[in-house]
């Protein structure tokens, strides 16, 4: 299940928002910049809905600030004309809803974000791939360590496929931040976050890795543990 980041000022609306959403995803909800902002940096979430008129920072200045290390698509919602619009899609929204709008189409529009954040990733099936107990399934973008499915979010998976068809291989930060997040620039901080939340879903941590390995100056590889460890 899709994890939805909602983040609304007025606390009626976020209460009327939330139910809606939470037929179809698992949601968080706050109304400020900071809890929004910290509650992307604690946990991965798969998209964000943004109202733009948050009063002790702009959602504008939110936006920005995002996605100076994150890239997670993000629906704003907010009562502005066609130029706001327009401004707020350059800044690094992925779609605008005009205020009010319904919570059938706040489910639709986020569908419509989410589906195209899976194709705009331009990864293909690639079979089964197998690395010690860990098994990822590209076709069915499910994994599972040891027997057991993985919980894991949108990014999680694309992360680890693509560490797991590349078993052994040091991989420069800087590149992954490109294959899998596909952009080129502000990468380092949103890799270290993502391998850090992956750690902890394979039960093991950078100081005591098991499957994966931080080579120092070089990138990060993905192995199978060695006997005993």
């Amino acid at each position: 299940m899709a994890k939805v980041l909602l983040v609304e000022v007025d606390p009626a609306v976020r209460s009327v928002l939330h139910a809606c959403l939470s037929e179809v995803y698992a949601v968080r909800s706050c109304g400020t910049a900071p809890e929004a902002l910290r509650a992307v940096l604690d946990e991965p979430f798969d998209l964000m809905v943004l109202d733009l008129g948050l009063l002790d920072l702009g959602g504008m200045d939110v936006l920005e600030i995002l996605r100076t290390y994150s890239d997670i698509p993000v629906v704003v919602t907010a009562r502005h004309d066609e130029r706001e619009v327009v401004r707020v899609l350059a800044q690094g929204a992925d779609a605008f809803l005009v205020s009010p709008f319904s919570g059938d189409l706040l489910v639709a529009k986020t569908a419509a974000v989410l589906r195209r954040a899976v194709v705009g990733a331009g990864r293909r099936p690639s079979g089964l791939l197998r690395v010690g107990g860990l098994a990822v399934d590209a076709a069915q973008r499910r994994a599972s360590l040891d027997g057991t499915d993985l919980d894991l979010t949108r990014k999680e998976f694309d992360l680890l496929e693509f560490l797991a068809g590349r078993p052994g291989v040091v991989v420069p930060r800087s590149e992954l931040f490109k294959k899998v997040w596909l952009r080129t620039y502000r990468g380092q901080r949103t890799v270290d976050a993502y391998l850090s939340w992956l750690r902890r879903k394979l039960g093991e941590s950078a100081a005591r890795p098991r499957y994966l390995h931080t080579v120092r100056h070089a990138g990060v590889k993905l192995e199978a543990p060695q006997p005993g460890a």
